[in-house]
């Protein structure tokens, strides 16, 4: 990422700082793998380390697997998921590995309490609704099409102003920007499909100085704590460093074209430990004469690859509706549903939003995935 800052900090770090009545401001620096990746220094009226109390009772998160699933090609139908709980409860995993997590999550209730993962990144693609990302270090609006990217241990609140549909990815390791995409500066270069300015960053830093009973729920693994402090957790004057929260918008991404058919790292997003994001959009297709503009069939060896439907005509596949999604496990080829390549020669476009994740370990599957299942997807190659 970048450099950025908000509020009011010192001239230095690690030097004395005041308040108007000559009280110190409390000093927390935030760090990512140790000390040797993104940190940033964030100032507070009161210690963040000034736990008032602790709930006895714990929140498990039970991710049951569905440990008969065979290997063969599937399609889920999340659509027709139900309003549950809330953004941090409501969540319904459908897939995951070491290294990442997805879910859906369509949030009956408002977040009643602050909340943070300490274990991962997340990676929040709203599909539909909008509403205010409320954070420590400050606060962004979000609307359909976002990816809201919280680092983790970022403090916030989710608040939907209309209903919301999410996609939502946990990674153990850090979220990125693609390596190839930036210089030796961190600088995006001028062949990534985005820029610096396609990202929004806070820009409204809200100060509380209220005392009162806080509840932060705190994710660690597969249990939530409940940790009470006796004043705002918001309590932030000012803050710099490369560490913060950030929205990218799928609309904002510029896909790379060619004469032939591209491989989907064209369409690479984000990266995490162990597993790529990609973003399919609008696009001119191939224009050599002979190009056939639909994938061609591929045996990806060492990937699962994922791929969520938010909207359009998605061309290679049939059967196929908004919030569909297709799981093509490694060991069995993948590719385009007959009819649909002559359908798609002499195309000049097409329509569609796609969100992709490709991972490099084999994931599971849970009994949420094995209710949404079409069980007769794998057979939908038949001629």
């Amino acid at each position: 990422m970048f450099y950025h800052h908000l509020g009011e900090i010192p001239q230095k770090r690690h030097t004395q700082f005041r308040d108007a009545g000559g009280k110190l401001y409390k000093e927390e620096l935030i760090s990512t793998l140790g000390f040797d990746s993104i940190l940033s220094n964030v100032y507070h009226i009161n210690p963040p380390s000034q736990i008032d109390s602790e709930d006895l009772k714990v929140e498990t998160i039970i991710t049951d697997v569905w440990d008969e699933a065979p290997l063969r090609p599937y399609h889920f139908k999340t659509k027709a998921s139900g309003l549950h709980s809330d953004f941090i409860f409501g969540r319904k995993v459908i897939l995951y590995n070491d290294d990442v997590k997805l879910s859906i999550c369509r949030p009956k209730e408002q977040m009643k309490n602050f909340y943070k993962n300490a274990s991962c990144d997340e990676v929040i693609f709203v599909h539909e609704g909008e509403g205010e990302l409320q954070t420590n270090l400050g606060y962004m609006n979000f609307h359909e099409g976002d990816y809201i990217i919280l680092p983790r241990n970022t403090m916030f609140r989710l608040i939907h102003k209309t209903e919301p549909r999410f996609l939502i990815f946990e990674s153990r390791g850090p979220v990125r920007t693609p390596r190839r995409y930036r210089n030796e500066f961190g600088q995006l270069l001028e062949h990534s499909p985005y820029c610096e300015r396609d990202i929004r960053i806070p820009l409204e830093l809200k100060t509380f100085n209220e005392q009162g009973d806080f509840i932060i729920n705190i994710k660690k693994s597969d249990k939530v704590y409940s940790v009470h402090y006796s004043f705002h957790p918001f309590d932030v004057v000012g803050w710099d460093g490369f560490y913060f929260p950030w929205i990218f918008n799928i609309k904002d991404f510029m896909p790379i074209t060619g004469k032939i058919h591209q491989p989907p790292p064209v369409h690479q997003t984000f990266e995490g430990d162990g597993f790529v994001i990609c973003s399919f959009v609008s696009r001119m297709l191939d224009y050599h004469p002979l190009s056939i503009p639909v994938p061609y069939h591929h045996s990806n060896v060492d990937c699962d690859e994922m791929l969520y439907y938010v909207d359009g005509n998605f061309f290679s596949r049939k059967g196929i509706e908004v919030g569909s999604i297709s799981l093509h496990p490694s060991g069995i080829p993948h590719g385009p549903h007959p009819g649909m390549v002559e359908a798609a020669i002499g195309k000049k476009e097409t329509i569609e939003t796609a969100v992709m994740m490709d991972t490099f370990k084999p994931v599971k599957l849970t009994n949420w995935a094995k209710e949404m299942n079409d069980e007769k997807y794998y057979l939908s190659w038949r001629e």
